[in-house]
């Protein structure tokens, strides 16, 4: 994952300066990192709504 990392932006230079700008390579970075963080949010918000239909007791 790119954007697990605080380089991504670095990660979209390079895949443009090496691949240039008609590249599917540029391309699937750029796109990348400008979907995966909706995405991540879309999955907290879905485990937040969940969050009651699983078991909240302790374990001994």
């Amino acid at each position: 994952m790119v954007g697990a990392s605080n380089f991504f932006e670095l990660a979209v230079a390079v895949s443009i300066a090496l691949y240039g700008t008609g590249s599917p390579v540029a391309l699937a970075t750029i796109v990348g990192v400008l979907v995966e963080v909706p995405v991540m949010l879309m999955l907290v918000k879905f485990a937040n709504a969940t969050k009651n239909r699983f078991s909240n007791t302790e374990l001994e």
